[in-house]
């Protein structure tokens, strides 16, 4: 049984490519999350951050080879083959069902998760997540009624209320405007802080990667990318937007990351190319932190 929460292994996506060859996007990306843990994971488009988190998600399957032989993706010391409750998804787009109430998004996935449960146990759980984000007074409106930031706070709440094992979210605040998406962000901070829910996190947004998460992996640029560092985000809890950019280490940690993104990513990414196939197999990312430095 794997010692971490989720431990990911020799993880590899490949593609069908012209000639009979096949295009690589990621290869043997090694990375655990711990339970209760936040992590987010940052890299240019192209790099396979969608690919691992549909992987993680049970959506998609990694590819043949290594992956098979390290076991895969292990979550508790099982192997993930597929979709489960065990793993919430919060989309980009929402995912709502349009026919249903805000309140009714959500009463749909509790009763999924827990049949058992009464209407009146079903309804109060549900009210009390859809208040946690704000939207007391909204919960009879339909989708098309709602801004696209009240969208997200439903889709949100939905995820939370059915206290999955996982959290996985793909950018979820990608579509918002600034303002929206630094409220959302603030009600994702508390409800996190509430409930201690593990969550692995795409962003392409620094800032936002530094105020919710607990570690940040950076990815080289694909194909062929890798995970190359694991940075520790030593800001303490609980964190404001308007109070983590006074935080003495929260430039040094910024600038980190923005110059791997910027300069780093792609020469690591081209290094890499001439790395053995064994020594690429036994690496781990580095975890650093760029307050000490």
């Amino acid at each position: 049984m794997s010692a971490h929460f989720v431990e990911v292994q020799g993880l590899a996506k490949r593609y069908p490519a012209k000639g009979g060859a096949e295009l690589t996007v990621f290869d043997q990306a090694n990375f655990s999350i711990e339970n209760g843990e936040f992590v987010c994971i940052i890299g240019h488009s192209g790099c396979g951050k969608s690919s691992i988190l549909n992987i993680l998600a049970g959506l998609d399957s990694a590819s043949s080879g290594a992956v098979v032989v390290n076991g895969g993706v292990i979550m508790n010391g099982k192997e993930i083959s597929g979709p489960s409750l065990e793993r919430g998804v919060i989309f980009q787009n929402y995912s709502l069902l349009p026919w249903r109430t805000a309140l009714g998004n959500i009463v749909f996935a509790v009763k999924a998760r827990w049949p058992q449960w009464s209407k009146a146990q079903v309804l109060e759980h549900s009210m009390k997540y859809l208040e946690l984000v704000g939207l007391k007074g909204a919960e009879q409106r339909k989708p098309a009624q709602l801004s696209g930031g009240m969208r997200q706070r439903v889709s949100i709440a939905r995820a939370f209320a059915t206290q999955p094992q996982l959290l996985l979210m793909d950018e979820p605040f990608g579509a918002l405007d600034a303002l929206t998406r630094g409220m959302i962000q603030e009600e994702l901070v508390k409800i996190w802080e509430d409930t201690h829910q593990t969550v692995f996190m795409i962003t392409h947004d620094v800032d936002e990667a530094i105020l919710l998460s607990d570690r940040i992996l950076l990815m080289t640029n694909g194909p062929q990318a890798r995970i190359a560092e694991s940075v520790a985000i030593n800001i303490p809890r609980p964190r404001k937007r308007t109070e983590i950019i006074h935080h003495p280490h929260y430039y040094k940690i910024r600038n980190h990351l923005v110059d791997f993104l910027v300069n780093r990513s792609k020469e690591l990414s081209g290094s890499s190319a001439g790395i053995s196939s064994q020594a690429v197999t036994d690496a781990r990312p580095k975890l650093v932190d760029p307050a000490m430095a």
